[in-house]
C-alpha cells in the first residue's frame, strides 16, 4: 500500500468512440484537478424508538464531477473541453500544415445539437495510492482569462457517470506537447454589427479579460434501469466576457455603446508561433468572436496608479452580424 504523493498525481483522459463506453487511447493532461464521487447519500427519517437513529442509507443517484483547476490555456488541449462542451468540431486543413477546428453555438431550433454531436470522455484520476475512474465525461462550464504579462488560463467543470476505483491504474501514456497561449500576443477588435467582424484593431487598450461559459449541455436522469445519467441534453447556454481597458478614448466609447444598447462584435485573437506551413492561418491561433451587448460598466480604477475601466458584455444573437459565439483553434495535432 502506497502513500498518495502529490507531484504522482494524473488526469487521464479519452476520447469516447460510444458514449459512455472508453477506449485504451488515453492521453494526459497537462495541468491539475482532482475527482469527485458526487453520489447523493440519503439517511431516511424514521421514528423506531432508538435515539441515535439506525445506519439506515441509500444512493439513489450516482455521479461523477471532475475540476480542471486553473492552468495556462494551450493551442493543443483547449479543443479537448471546447468538443466536450460546445459540439464536436471536425479538423479542416488547406494549404498549410494547421488543422482547423470551428465551434459555433447554435441559435436556431434547426441546428441545435443533438446529445450525439457532443464529444463525451472517459477520465482516470488520482495518485499512487488510489486511481478512480468515470465515464461519458462532459463540460458544464468552462473559463477563460487572461492579462498582459501573463497566459492566458482555463478551468473547467466536467460531469460524468458514476466514479469508481480503477483497479487497473493509470496507463502509461506520454504527456503531448503543448504551447501556451500568451495574453500579450492578443488582439482586439471591436466592430458593429453591420461591418466585418475583425476589422477594426483595438490596439494599446487590452488590459486583462475573463470569459465564462456555461455550456447549457446538463445530466438527464430518468427512469431506465440505472442510477446514473440516461443522456445529456443542451439547454440555453451564457456567454459573458470581461474586458479591463486602459481608460482611453476607445473606453469612452464602448461606454457609450453601452449606455445607447448598441450591439457590437468582439474578436479576441491569440496567436502564438509559425506553424510548419502556412495557409490561411500562419500561426497556431485561438480566435473568439462574439455578438452581444455590454450589460454594464463599473466604476474607474487603477493599476498601479494607472486609470483601467472593466466592461461586462453579455453575448447574444444579433441577426446582422448572424452571430451569437464562435472558437477557432488552429495547431499541429490531426487526432487529439
Amino acid at each position: 500500500m502506497a502513500n498518495g504523493i502529490k507531484a504522482l498525481r494524473q488526469i487521464q483522459l479519452c476520447r469516447e468512440a460510444t458514449q459512455g463506453t472508453a477506449t485504451t487511447d488515453f492521453t494526459v493532461w497537462r495541468g491539475v484537478g482532482t475527482l469527485e464521487d458526487s453520489r447523493e447519500s440519503v439517511w431516511p427519517e424514521e421514528d423506531i424508538g432508538i435515539f441515535g437513529g439506525t445506519d439506515r442509507q441509500y444512493f439513489p443517484k450516482l455521479a461523477a464531477k471532475l475540476e480542471m483547476d486553473e492552468v495556462e490555456a494551450t493551442f493543443e488541449q483547449l479543443p479537448h473541453i471546447l468538443d466536450a462542451g460546445i459540439k464536436y468540431a471536425a479538423p479542416t486543413t488547406d494549404t498549410g500544415s494547421g488543422y482547423i477546428r470551428t465551434w459555433t453555438e447554435p441559435v436556431a431550433s434547426s441546428n441545435v445539437s443533438a446529445s450525439t454531436d457532443l464529444i463525451t470522455y472517459s477520465f482516470k484520476a488520482g495518485d499512487n495510492n488510489e486511481v478512480e475512474k468515470f465515464a461519458f465525461g462532459f463540460v458544464t462550464d468552462f473559463t477563460l482569462s487572461g492579462n498582459a504579462g501573463e497566459a492566458w488560463k482555463v478551468k473547467s467543470t466536467w460531469m460524468g457517470r458514476e466514479a469508481s476505483t480503477d483497479n487497473d491504474g493509470f496507463n502509461t501514456v506520454t504527456p503531448p506537447d503543448v504551447e501556451e497561449a500568451l495574453f500579450s500576443k492578443t488582439k482586439l477588435y471591436i466592430d458593429a454589427t453591420s461591418d466585418t467582424i475583425g476589422s477594426t484593431l483595438i490596439s494599446n487598450t487590452l488590459i486583462g479579460a475573463t470569459l465564462e461559459v456555461t455550456t447549457g449541455w446538463q445530466a438527464v436522469y430518468t427512469g431506465s434501469g440505472r442510477l446514473d445519467l440516461s443522456f445529456v441534453k443542451q439547454v440555453k447556454p451564457e456567454i459573458k466576457l470581461d474586458i479591463t481597458f486602459e481608460h482611453n478614448d476607445i473606453a469612452s466609447y464602448e461606454k457609450y455603446a453601452w449606455r445607447n444598447k448598441i450591439a457590437r462584435q468582439i474578436r479576441l485573437l491569440c496567436e502564438g508561433t509559425a506553424l510548419s506551413d502556412g495557409g490561411t492561418y500562419t500561426y497556431k491561433t485561438m480566435q473568439i468572436d462574439l455578438a452581444g451587448k455590454w450589460d454594464t460598466f463599473d466604476k474607474i480604477d487603477e493599476q498601479d496608479g494607472n486609470d483601467v475601466v472593466t466592461g461586462h458584455f453579455i453575448a447574444r444573437y444579433n441577426s446582422t452580424a448572424d452571430l451569437l459565439a464562435a472558437f477557432t483553434i488552429v495547431n499541429e495535432v490531426a487526432d487529439l
